[in-house]
């Protein structure tokens, strides 16, 4: 009885690890990011209208400065829809804004 109870709990674990959505790596999300704009403008030290409107980052990035969950996002990735507003800035998003500069 213990290790039917065993066997069921590692199928019903299985189950919902295959029905979660894969977040493929390299996914790129679109953030929207002239919310914040003027703050990493500052981090950067360059003007504000250098900084894109909008840049593509990696899921993990996005869900943290745009403050959406990254299963959320790799569901609309997955859809071809994937982009969110950032809320905040971080070390990884002003790294990725200062490669795409504008010149």
């Amino acid at each position: 009885m213990k290790s039917l109870k065993l066997i069921l709990a590692a199928a019903a674990a299985l189950a919902s690890l295959a029905s979660a959505p894969v977040l493929a790596q390299g996914t790129l999300i679109s953030v929207d990011i002239s919310n914040v704009a003027n703050n990493i403008a500052k981090d950067l030290s360059v003007n504000v209208s250098q900084i894109p409107v909008s840049v593509q980052a990696p899921i993990d990035v996005a869900a943290n400065v745009c403050g959406v969950a990254a299963n959320v996002l790799g569901t609309q990735a997955a859809s071809g829809s994937g982009s969110c507003t950032a809320k905040t800035t971080n070390a990884a998003l002003d790294t990725i804004v200062q490669s795409q500069l504008k010149k």
